[in-house]
C-alpha cells in the first residue's frame, strides 16, 4: 500500500495556522477576504507551485493546483481556507492539505493518472457576507445581483471586500467551472460533532447533508412594570418562548427522525430591561433532517405550537423564513467506493449524515461527490480547542488517498 506522509501534514497544519492565529486565546482569526486570508491563500500557492502544480487564483478568490492536463476533465479535492472568529487549525484546511499529500504521494511514488486531480482552496466558505462564496462560485450558484448586496454584520459590502483584495465581482461570476470539466468531487473533514468519537470510529463515511431552514421569530405582546403588573394580566412574550422551547423535544418525537434538529439559536428580548416585563421576544429557529418531507413537518409543527402558545400568553405572532435549503446527498457509487477502501483498510467506521454544511454540498447535482469525516476531539469545532488526533488525521487521509487512486485509474 501506498502510504501518506502524516508527519508532513503536521507541519503544513501548523505553519497554515500562523495566519490569523491570537497568542492571547489561541484562536484563528482568518475570517474570508481579509488581508491575513489573502496571505494564507498566496502561502498556499506558493505550496503549489514549489511542487510543480499549476496554479491560479480565480475571481472568487479560490486557489488553486492542478497536477495534470489543464483542459482534461479533473478530479476536484477541497475545502475551505478561511475561519471563524477565533476558530482552531483543522475546520477546512485538513481538506485542503490532504489533498496536497494524495498529489505528493502521487509523485513520489510516478503512480499513473488517468485525468487530472486539483486541489481547490475554496474562498469565505464560513459565511461572513451569508454564503459559501468561494463553492458557489465554481458551482455556478451566485447572482451578480447578491454579489452587489451582501454585506457583513459589521456592514461591509462583499463587492468591496473583494475589491480590497485585488478581485472584482464580475469575475467572481467568471470563476463558475462546467460540470463536463469535473469528474468528480471529493472532501475531508473533521466531523465537528462528538458522534465518531462516542461511537469509537475513525472514519465517517458521509452520505448526505441535512436540509435546513431558519426563521427569524417575534412574539409581541405588551411591555409592562415588574412589580405593578399581576402575573395573571400580563403578555409576557419571554414566557411564549420559553414555553416553545419545552415543545421542541415534543415536536420532534411527534413530527421528526433521530437526524432531526430543531435550535433557537438567538433571543432579543425588548426593551430589556430588568424591571420591566418582556414585550417582544425575537428569535431564532434553525430546523434540520435529512428528508424534506420532515423539515415540512416540522416547521408546520412549529407554526401551530407557536399560534397556540401566543394566544395561551395575550401575544402576536409572526415569522419569516430567512431560508430553506434542500438535503443533499452523495452519490452513491461514490460512497460505496469510500466504504470499500475503509474495509480494505481495516479501519472502524459508521456511515452518517452531516449536520453542518460543507463546500461539497454545491456539487451533489453536478459531479459525483463523495465526504470523509475523522473524529473532532470532545465534538468541539469553531473553537480554539478544537482538535483531531495525528492518527485520525493520517487514516483519513490514507482513504482520501485510495479513494483517489481508484476514481483517477
Amino acid at each position: 500500500m501506498t502510504s501518506i506522509n502524516i508527519e508532513r501534514i503536521e507541519n503544513d497544519l501548523y505553519e497554515l495556522s500562523k495566519f490569523g492565529f491570537n497568542e492571547k486565546d489561541k484562536g484563528i482569526y482568518r475570517q474570508g477576504l481579509t488581508e491575513v486570508d489573502m496571505q494564507a491563500r498566496q502561502w498556499m500557492m506558493d505550496k503549489f507551485k514549489s511542487y510543480g502544480l499549476t496554479t491560479h487564483m480565480d475571481g472568487a478568490g479560490n486557489v488553486c493546483g492542478r497536477l495534470g492536463d489543464p483542459d482534461e476533465p479533473a478530479i476536484l479535492i477541497g475545502s475551505h481556507l478561511d475561519s471563524v472568529p477565533a476558530g482552531g487549525m483543522f475546520d477546512g484546511t485538513l481538506g485542503v492539505i490532504a489533498g496536497l499529500e494524495c498529489i505528493r504521494v502521487i509523485q513520489e511514488n510516478d503512480i499513473e493518472i488517468n485525468c487530472p486531480i486539483e486541489i481547490i482552496g475554496t474562498s469565505e466558505e464560513e459565511g461572513r457576507f451569508g454564503g459559501m462564496l468561494g463553492a458557489q462560485a465554481l458551482s455556478g450558484h451566485l447572482t451578480l445581483d447578491w454579489l452587489e448586496s451582501a454585506r457583513d454584520p459589521k456592514g461591509e459590502y462583499l463587492k468591496d471586500a473583494l475589491k480590497n483584495c485585488g478581485l472584482d465581482i464580475h469575475d467572481t461570476l467568471r470563476a463558475r467551472r462546467d460540470p463536463s470539466s469535473m469528474k468528480a468531487f471529493l472532501e475531508l473533514h473533521i466531523e465537528q460533532g462528538p458522534v465518531l468519537e462516542n461511537s469509537h470510529k475513525c472514519i465517517g463515511v458521509v452520505d448526505g447533508i441535512s436540509g435546513v431552514f431558519k426563521w427569524l421569530v417575534k412574539l409581541k405582546g405588551k411591555a409592562d412594570h415588574a412589580g405593578t403588573a399581576p402575573m395573571d394580566m400580563r403578555s409576557d412574550a419571554f414566557m411564549g418562548l420559553a414555553d416553545f422551547a419545552h415543545e421542541i423535544h415534543r415536536i420532534i418525537d411527534e413530527e421528526g427522525t433521530d437526524k432531526s434538529r430543531l435550535t433557537i439559536g438567538r433571543v432579543d428580548l425588548k426593551p430589556g430591561y430588568a424591571h420591566t416585563i418582556p414585550g417582544e421576544a425575537h428569535f431564532t429557529i434553525v430546523g434540520r433532517d435529512m428528508q424534506e418531507d420532515v423539515m415540512h413537518q416540522l416547521a408546520n409543527s412549529c407554526r401551530k405550537v407557536l399560534s397556540s402558545i401566543a394566544r395561551k400568553h395575550k401575544l402576536y405572532f409572526e415569522y419569516e423564513q430567512m431560508s430553506w435549503l434542500e438535503p443533499k446527498y452523495f452519490s452513491p457509487e461514490v460512497v460505496d467506493l469510500i466504504e470499500e477502501e475503509v474495509q480494505k483498510l481495516d479501519y472502524s467506521y459508521m456511515k452518517m449524515p452531516s449536520g453542518a454544511g460543507h463546500d461539497i454540498q454545491f456539487f451533489t447535482e453536478l459531479t459525483p461527490t463523495g465526504l470523509i469525516f475523522i473524529p473532532s476531539v470532545g465534538g468541539v469545532s469553531h473553537a480554539p480547542d478544537e482538535w483531531s488526533h495525528w492518527q485520525d488525521v493520517e487514516k483519513g487521509t490514507q482513504v482520501l488517498l485510495n479513494t483517489l487512486l481508484r476514481l483517477a485509474q
